[in-house]
């Protein structure tokens, strides 16, 4: 995650927000909001509850900077707010949500037909509405791993699991999605015979 040297640059932010510096509270927002925001959007698909998610991640984590123990990673930490924060509001809730149009599929070309581009971006809803459709248990674990690019470790440690725990629940949300995506590969070996 860190090296050494950033590891340093968080303690010394982390001192400096205890103590009330605003310049280096709005670093700490600056360094994360993206990330944060990033996680909450792809998890609940609607930018402006992404955006209520991150400002109540921020405030947790401001308020929660004074119990927070510098044995452990800053990043980790704060994905772990976030995490927490996209479940209690999907609790709240009490729905499923749409990814949205903000989760590209990253294999997409940017150039082709325009017929080819309106099918990849079918293709791109369909897999966005089965990754929204995954338990929240199951859902976390793959924003984290393909969005935000997370080792398995790194996203055990996230979600205060064993390493076991997230390989089982990315096998169990990679095997509901080939389910609910098995559609697609008829479609695609179609259009790849079209060539």
């Amino acid at each position: 995650m860190h090296k050494m040297g950033e590891r340093r640059t968080d303690d010394a932010l982390i001192d400096a927000c205890r103590q009330g510096d605003r310049a280096a509270i709005q670093a700490l927002f600056e360094a994360y909001k993206d990330r944060v925001y990033s996680i909450a959007y792809h998890f609940t698909g609607n930018a402006d509850l992404a955006g209520d998610i991150t400002q109540q991640a921020f405030l947790k984590i401001l308020s929660g900077l004074k119990n927070f123990r510098l044995e452990s990673e800053l990043t980790t930490w704060i994905y772990r707010i976030v995490a927490n924060a996209c479940v209690d509001e999907r609790r709240a809730r009490r729905r499923l949500v749409s990814l949205g149009d903000g989760l590209d599929m990253r294999t997409a070309a940017a150039t082709g037909s325009m017929e080819d581009r309106h099918y990849r971006r079918q293709i791109s809803a369909t897999v966005r509405e089965a990754v929204a459709q995954l338990k929240p248990k199951l859902r976390m674990p793959i924003v984290l791993k393909y969005v935000e690019g997370l080792s398995y470790q790194e996203i055990a440690e996230v979600l205060g699991c064993s390493m076991g725990t997230v390989a089982s629940r990315l096998n169990r949300g990679h095997k509901t999605l080939a389910s609910k995506l098995a559609h697609l590969k008829g479609a695609l070996d179609a259009g790849n015979d079209d060539a």
